[in-house]
């Protein structure tokens, strides 16, 4: 979808290099490694497990950052692997989308009669429910979306032993991500989540509908991390 391109050690020595060094670190198989041609700095990771994982970077991103932020950056992603967040992440849209389809088929052919065959669910009750169980549905979802980015944000950290690396990263990926747009993100906004920073812009955006923790308590944590002593 996003026309990623493999290399390995012939063809991109110092970045394919980065990831098996990180990937030796992290107990994990070698996986995959992609470069996407897109000027937003973004990476992600995906794959079911570690032994059928991919790991991806944009050549806006390898350009931007100094090679100890990219390692933070990419210990990340390889976190992701080993959590197995890709497969985390379609169980609960899984989950989502059935709670939504029972909500639905259950007002419309469920609440059972009284006794004068007259249906025990009032109309309205069955309009708020089949309205607001998606809704309460897709807050799950990005509830564990967001965990899982503080998650990866604290194994990259670890497996890198650079968390301030990787909290500049974030900062920079920030500060550039939202004014560069990617297309294919655009087209396919389902995939934002798997971006270590949300590629669309999320201006109007509740908090509560974020794929994304906020940038800066990302950071915050960890910076905090490298105050409690973790290199």
């Amino acid at each position: 979808m996003y026309n990623a391109q493999p290399v390995d050690a012939s063809t991109a020595p110092e970045f394919y290099g980065m990831i098996a060094e990180l990937a030796q670190r992290a107990g994990l198989p070698m996986p995959a490694v992609y470069i996407i041609d897109e000027a937003q700095p973004n990476a992600f990771a995906t794959g079911r497990n570690p032994e059928h994982a991919a790991v991806a970077a944009t050549t806006g991103i390898i350009r931007m950052l100094s090679p100890r932020e990219l390692r933070g950056v990419m210990a990340h992603e390889l976190t992701h692997v080993k959590n197995r967040d890709t497969l985390i992440s379609t169980i609960s849209a899984t989950i989502a989308g059935a709670i939504s389809a029972i909500a639905q088929f259950g007002m419309l052919f469920g609440g059972g009669s009284n006794s004068q065959g007259e249906r025990n669910v009032h109309p309205v009750v069955a309009i708020l429910i089949m309205l607001l169980a998606p809704i309460a549905a897709m807050l799950i979802q990005m509830a564990i979306s967001r965990a899982r980015e503080f998650g990866a944000d604290a194994g990259g950290a670890a497996i890198s032993g650079d968390p301030e690396a990787l909290a500049m990263a974030l900062q920079k990926i920030e500060a550039y991500a939202h004014g560069t747009p990617m297309e294919t993100a655009v087209l396919h906004p389902e995939t934002a989540q798997m971006m270590i920073i949300n590629p669309l812009s999320s201006e109007g955006v509740q908090g509560l509908f974020r794929t994304h923790p906020a940038t800066a308590e990302r950071v915050d944590r960890l910076m905090a991390m490298r105050n409690s002593g973790l290199r």
